[in-house]
């Protein structure tokens, strides 16, 4: 593990509770080794994290993020369908009271689509190739 995610899982310990984080892989996406490499480097920065698995509707997703009391709603997405998957997910998310939550995406976003995500909700955005460090370092720092 990296000096930064040492640093941001000391800092998570000392919190009330770990930050809770929920990672899903959308739709019919089966590529999720990245996913679970995530998970690893999120649960050693200090989280608490439940990974989904594969093929989640945004009704899927939507529950698990209330069933977890999830402080981060995060989504691995592979497949090239995240701006549709997402403009299904955001007014579920709202309707469930999970509009302040923290949004987040990662995989094979191009670039082109970084605002379009963003103008959706999702505060951050990450790149196939994200350092490990940079993701949890986001999360320390987006949720109060």
């Amino acid at each position: 593990m990296g000096q930064a995610a040492a640093a941001h899982g000391a800092s998570a310990r000392q919190r009330v509770r770990p930050i809770k984080v929920l990672l899903a892989k959308p739709g019919l996406d089966g590529h999720d080794q990245g996913a679970k490499v995530v998970v690893q480097a999120m649960k050693a920065a200090g989280f608490d994290v439940t990974y989904t698995g594969l093929r989640q509707t945004p009704e899927a997703v939507t529950h698990a993020a209330r069933e977890t009391d999830a402080d981060v709603i995060a989504l691995s997405s592979m497949a090239g369908s995240h701006l549709a998957f997402c403009a299904k997910l955001k007014p579920l998310l709202e309707q469930a009271g999970l509009g302040q939550k923290v949004w987040m995406i990662g995989g094979n976003i191009p670039r082109q689509d970084h605002d379009a995500l963003r103008a959706m909700g999702f505060s951050g955005v990450f790149q196939t190739g994200s350092k490990l460090d940079d993701i949890t370092a986001f999360v320390e720092r987006s949720v109060p």
